[in-house]
């Protein structure tokens, strides 16, 4: 067949082409190109990919905490039973301590002890640019009194102070446990915590 004869069956083909046919298929390209694109915008190098962490209705630039992404269920009067730190999350781990010595020397009561605890984590936090707000878990360990009674209202005074509050409403995940005895002598409770929060977005 000669060159002309082939051009000449080519042009009969294309007339035979809808003008819909030619409008389905630009369609089909402009949504292909569109979801490509919007591929290369969302994906970085190695295949991950950007997922917004500003919760819906604020704006990027507004600083994280954890209570905007920190998942916690079974609220109770004074914690929570559960809750589930995401992704990302920076994390913060304290020590267990105990209460200063009172002024005159002796070491107080539960209430005193635990009150004088969490100020200390208090300072400590906030030193460190954290909140008590971003206690996501306390864990208590406390020992009877002289008389040999555990104070766990006294305990629950003053940690009501603290958590679930009009300055802090959130609440942790909590540990009550009674043990033999502690490396301080007049100590009563020894408290350690564990706080989280998402990183500031940009």
């Amino acid at each position: 067949m000669s060159d002309n004869a082939q051009a000449d069956k080519k042009l009969s083909l294309i007339s035979r082409i809808k003008p819909s046919t030619v409008l389905l298929f630009a369609c089909v390209g402009v949504v292909m190109m569109a979801f490509n694109l919007a591929n290369r915008e969302d994906s970085l190098p190695g295949g991950s990919t950007v997922h917004a962490q500003t919760p819906p209705g604020q704006p990027v630039s507004q600083p994280s905490t954890a209570a905007d992404f920190i998942e916690r269920k079974g609220e109770g009067r004074l914690f929570y039973t559960t809750i589930k730190i995401p992704p990302g999350a920076e994390t913060l781990y304290l020590s267990g301590t105990g209460a200063r010595p009172m002024e005159d020397g002796s070491c107080g009561n539960m209430e005193y002890q635990t009150v004088n605890t969490f100020s200390r984590f208090k300072e400590t936090l906030e030193a460190e640019g954290w909140s008590m707000s971003d206690i996501v878990q306390v864990r208590a360990f406390a020992v009877a009194d002289e008389f040999g009674m555990l104070d766990f209202d006294g305990f629950n005074r003053g940690y009501s102070q603290f958590f679930g509050s009009e300055d802090n409403p959130m609440k942790p995940v909590r540990s009550f446990v009674q043990i033999a005895d502690l490396v301080v002598d007049c100590w009563l409770v020894e408290i350690e915590i564990r706080a989280a929060r998402m990183p500031m977005a940009n």
